[in-house]
């Protein structure tokens, strides 16, 4: 393995090591947890690889030299095509390759700490690398504590029914439950019940917190450009577009992620029905992955003329979008989306209806929860693979920009409820402070373990 890059040590009491997953579904929101952390005292060291190293930059930008990046190059795996290192450059399916790939930067890690004068006092991994974080805190004799990144029904249900899992999935997900504790991207007053029986049924010896929705990183005006990738039309274009948009909640906003892309037939009929409803839109379009499943070659392939035929109804954008700009514009009141978690957190942050599209994962309990259990989405179609009825979708599109559904309604309940969890003195708020006084502690601890042996000596 070739020389690790680290721009420094992190001293105090108070440091730790961030382990990220790869994909923005992940690595972003623990970014916005590190920055909380950060602005309550915690030094950190975030390990990344090369290609990820920019989803830093923020953080870099607004904490150094509390924050410092430690830089491995990306192990081979045999099923990994040469050069990928990120999740949303592959379906779904090569997400434990990823793992394992990273599982090979456990011995190169243990070296590290070794070799630090001040290493760090626990490690906070996302959850789906529990298969080896967990046991790489123990080898060192430092807690860890695992960042959840899903809603707390999809982690019960997977824990609850072992059998429906891949092997590699329940081996992350048990090994989550013997950390020090469980950080979930929630706020509690949406899932107190399934917290609770997460922590009496799974984690007895371990803590729970809800901590979302974790507000994004911003350094200044261009926070929201550090976060991006390339784009078909700039960030001051759409937002232009939507300003001139002179009734609210008129504009339909489609996006499914960094993970999904569409198949030719699924295209064609979003695009039939954004034609036949003649509503207002924005259609951020994913660029096709670098391997398609299913032999899939017309992946996010737009029809032909269509961007002709609807200029000046909407916008489609291929590539990065301001997606939580876009939410909270006015002029937007509808999200037609694949209901991934963070997606959805950012919908309920906005207020905006949310029109599911379940496709993988723990897409299909978000949309049970938020459609079926809390009256704040409609579901619209089902499955990766389904294709909705055109005119079904183009009713559902008029539908969703009318001001009086009961749906909008509860959505706009549900914003302001979130938004008193993340402010001061909030559910929250409150358990993020938790958070970092328990990472604090373990600092404290060693210290003063470091003051015993230093005085039998």
């Amino acid at each position: 393995m070739s020389e690790v890059k680290y721009s420094g040590s992190g001293a105090g009491g108070g440091h730790i090591c961030i382990i990220p997953f790869p994909a923005c579904g992940h690595i972003l929101p623990l970014m916005d947890l590190t920055h909380q952390l950060l602005l309550r005292g915690l030094t950190v060291t975030i390990m990344v690889t090369p290609k990820n190293l920019s989803y830093l930059n923020p953080l870099l930008a607004l904490h150094s030299p509390n924050v410092k990046p430690l830089v491995f190059p990306f192990p081979s795996h045999p099923s990994l095509p040469y050069g990928v290192e990120q999740m949303q450059d592959l379906p779904i399916s090569f997400l434990p390759d990823i793992v394992n790939a990273l599982g090979k930067l456990y011995h190169p890690l243990v070296q590290w700490f070794r070799a630090q004068q001040s290493p760090p006092v626990a490690i906070l991994s996302d959850i789906v690398l529990s298969s080896w974080t967990v046991n790489l805190a123990s080898h060192l004799n430092i807690p860890n504590i695992c960042f959840v990144p899903f809603n707390v029904a999809a982690v019960y249900f997977w824990i609850s029914t072992p059998s429906f899992l891949l092997p590699f999935y329940r081996e992350a997900f048990t090994m989550s439950m013997q950390s020090e504790g469980l950080v979930f991207n929630l706020f509690k007053e949406l899932e107190s019940t399934k917290l609770g029986l997460i922590k009496e049924k799974f984690a007895k010896h371990c803590r729970v917190w809800g901590v979302g929705p974790l507000p994004p990183v911003k350094v200044g005006d261009e926070g929201l450009n550090e976060r991006g990738g390339a784009t078909s039309i700039p960030p001051d274009q759409v937002i232009s577009w939507l300003d001139s948009c002179k009734v609210d909640k008129s504009v339909v906003y489609i996006g499914f992620g960094t993970q999904i892309t569409l198949t030719k037939h699924q295209m064609k009929a979003v695009a039939s029905a954004l034609e036949e409803s003649g509503v207002r839109f924005i259609w951020a379009v994913k660029e096709p992955m670098k391997r398609a499943e299913d032999g899939d070659d017309d992946q996010s392939l737009i029809p032909h003329g269509f961007e002709d035929r609807v200029k000046g109804q909407g916008l489609v954008i291929k590539g990065w979008v301001p997606q939580l700009t876009i939410l909270k514009h006015r002029a937007v009141g509808s999200y037609f989306t694949h209901c991934g978690w963070n997606s959805a957190l950012e919908a309920i942050v906005a207020g905006v209806l949310l029109l599911a599209w379940p496709m993988q994962a723990d897409h299909f309990q978000i949309t049970r929860l938020l459609a079926d259990e809390v009256g704040a989405a409609i579901r619209v179609c089902n499955g990766l693979r389904s294709v909705p009825d055109a005119t079904k979708l183009a009713r559902i599109f008029v539908e969703s920009t009318t001001v009086g559904q009961p749906q909008r309604v509860r959505a706009m309940e549900l914003q302001k409820t979130a938004l008193n969890a993340i402010k001061e003195g909030g559910s929250s708020y409150q358990a993020l402070d938790k958070v970092a006084e328990e990472l604090t502690s373990f600092g404290c601890n060693r210290t003063e373990m470091m003051k015993t042996i230093r005085s039998s000596l």
